[in-house]
């Protein structure tokens, strides 16, 4: 893996600059105020009750996906007090125990810890942008320098089955219209980047989850062939952090 990663180095300023800091410490995210918590079930997509040495307690759920295969009852799951008094749910749920692996399941932290890891790899000068509008699309992340773009789009991924991850646990048009407007962009000379940040760690490889959503693994597969990089990173996980920690192998054939 590590060959193919310094092999994709040489196409883009960004991707050189993340094989050439594989090596060096990693950046966590931190969470606040965390209580641990045993899942019980889940009402809908946004809410779900969790018994907790306080009591069953109502929370927010961080991730609208399925993830039947995560919230089971009696689950160990990880609670983050919500800073805002004002708000219905206390707490918000972002991690949760399956079998020996601690997954992160808060779908706002991929973004969030990519974009504290990348800042440490920007050459100087360069500027990282959220939220950059390209197309009809609004993309998570551009790198920018005095000479060039780099577009990046963050996709989380919680769904493993024996060692191997897949995304989407659940299908997503909103996926496959990002990764064409990546692919408009290589195909311009524009660097561009899909960046998998595996919730966990331990994982063999990410693979597209074509079961669920073929449309999605077939334009992936279009991209990569037109210049746009794919990666994927697995991550440190804690009750409280999340760190990126190493790239795995990303399988792209159907």
């Amino acid at each position: 893996m590590m060959a193919e990663i310094q092999q994709i180095a040489g196409k883009s300023l960004f991707c050189g600059r993340i094989f050439s800091v594989l090596e060096k410490g990693w950046i966590f995210m931190q969470y606040a105020e965390v209580l641990p918590g045993r899942f019980l079930d889940r009402p809908n997509r946004f809410i779900a009750h969790v018994e907790t040495a306080e009591g069953v307690q109502t929370v927010h759920v961080k991730n609208t996906g399925r993830c039947r295969e995560l919230l089971v009852p009696g689950a160990a799951v990880y609670l983050e007090r919500c800073g805002n008094p004002a708000r219905k749910t206390a707490y918000d749920l972002i991690a949760v125990q399956k079998g020996e692996r601690l997954i992160n399941m808060d779908s706002q932290a991929p973004n969030k810890v990519f974009a504290e890891w990348a800042a440490g790899l920007l050459p100087e000068g360069a500027q990282l942008h959220s939220e950059y509008v390209y197309g009809d699309s609004r993309l998570d992340f551009c790198i920018e320098t005095a000479k060039n773009l780099h577009f990046v789009e963050v996709k989380g991924v919680t769904l493993e089955e024996n060692g191997a991850a897949r995304f989407p646990d659940a299908p997503t048009e909103r996926g496959v219209k990002h990764i064409r407007e990546l692919q408009k962009a290589a195909e311009q000379g524009i660097g561009a980047t899909l960046f998998f940040v595996v919730q966990m760690m331990g994982i063999q490889s990410v693979a597209p989850n074509d079961a669920t959503h073929p449309a999605f693994g077939d334009a992936l597969r279009e991209a990569a062939s037109h210049g746009v990089n794919v990666l994927a990173y697995d991550c440190a996980v804690t009750a409280d952090s999340l760190a990126i920690r190493r790239p795995v192998p990303v399988l792209l054939d159907a």
